[in-house]
């Protein structure tokens, strides 16, 4: 059997060794005693056990491009050395001992207004106030989200200093020896803040009409484009739509996707969802592979599906029908950190182990 999930992808001159790809998941696990935003044993720990596991392409979870970008105090960050000295020994990691060759990419990221909050497992939500280590955020304007601190409107010279620090923080992740980069242009965060009406009024260049609000997610793009190598393929993640009235819908996400794809994107990593406390969600398995086969139909680019992709049918009839050129794995991968060795077996593919775990290579069923 020829399965179409375990076959390679080559973007630009990288090439992934088959289609099963690990979602960014934030950890809120960076900790204080080991330094601000610096990743450690644990997403060591994390990110290696999925290339331990069979997985091609592991992306990290959202690392801020500056202080103010994080999620929370413990989120990761791309803006020190000491930053990108940890995230080169999960690099390394990943290169030394995936035995099917697999490869790991940067996401880079700014929260905005939904920035310096309370992570989910601390017993508390909500804003961090700046007694317990939070910080004033900048977003569009001054509107906050449902149950945030409001923010601070970003000024001209706000909004050329985060796309500096996107092309800076793009920079460390080369040096690093990430294999790719993505931006983080969905789930309600900086980008996306000003890319959706819903939340950007502004009435200046950096707003107004869609080109308007698209402004600084494509200025993003260049500013990245430019200082990764040509040989490095840069990936997008957007939400495809708010699922709100007068948000964006998927018209506009395959117009935003044509014009990155223009600009040097590679492939479209396909989210939905997050701008908004008001929106209706209805999640099933696959809810967002529809979105994923609409940008890749009608923008012309490559896409990754992503969100409750758990089986290995659902993710081979993804690929295989051409919905998708790929399939992002998250909450199952944290399930079982080594999906893809059982997905390989349920489709027939022989994937190779490390040779660690090879004496559990399954002959009378899995």
């Amino acid at each position: 059997m020829t399965s179409a999930l375990f076959s390679p992808l080559r973007l630009r001159s990288l090439t992934i060794p088959h289609r099963g790809w690990v979602s960014p998941m934030c950890q809120y696990s960076c900790l204080p005693e080991t330094g601000e935003g610096v990743p450690n044993d644990w997403h060591l720990m994390h990110l290696g056990s999925f290339a331990t596991g069979g997985a091609a392409l592991i992306m990290s979870e959202a690392a801020a491009v500056n202080p103010a970008g994080r999620i929370s105090p413990l989120d990761a960050g791309m803006y020190s050395d000491e930053q990108a000295a940890a995230w080169e020994r999960m690099v390394d990691f990943v290169h030394r001992h995936s035995a099917v060759g697999g490869k790991i990419g940067a996401q880079l990221a700014h929260a905005g207004r939904k920035a310096s909050t309370y992570w989910p497992f601390s017993g508390r939500s909500g804003s961090v106030p700046a007694s317990d280590g939070g910080w004033v955020t900048t977003a569009p304007t001054t509107d906050a989200f449902d149950g945030y601190a409001a923010p601070e409107a970003m000024t001209e010279d706000d909004i050329h200093s985060v796309v500096a620090d996107f092309a800076a923080a793009a920079q460390r992740a080369v040096d690093a020896g990430f294999d790719t980069v993505e931006i983080h242009g969905a789930h309600g965060y900086l980008l996306h803040q000003f890319q959706s009406p819903l939340i950007n009024t502004r009435t200046d260049a950096w707003g107004g009409s869609e080109d308007g609000r698209n402004r600084l997610m494509l200025t993003v793009v260049d500013a990245v484009r430019n200082v990764i190598p040509d040989s490095m393929p840069l990936l997008l993640r957007i939400s495809a739509s708010d699922w709100a009235e007068g948000g964006v819908e998927v018209e506009a996400s395959v117009r935003l996707a044509r014009t990155a794809a223009d600009r040097g994107v590679d492939l479209v990593d396909v989210s939905s969802g997050g701008a908004v406390a008001h929106q209706q969600i209805q999640p099933k398995p696959g809810y967002q592979a529809g979105f994923a086969e609409r940008v890749k139909r009608d923008a012309g680019v490559p896409t990754g599906a992503v969100g409750l992709l758990t089986s290995p049918t659902q993710a081979e009839d993804i690929v295989a029908n051409g919905r998708a050129d790929a399939v992002f794995m998250a909450r199952a991968a944290l399930r079982d950190p080594h999906w893809w060795l059982r997905a390989a077996y349920e489709l027939g593919h022989d994937l190779a182990w490390v040779p660690q775990y090879e004496r559990a290579i399954p002959r009378h069923g899995f």
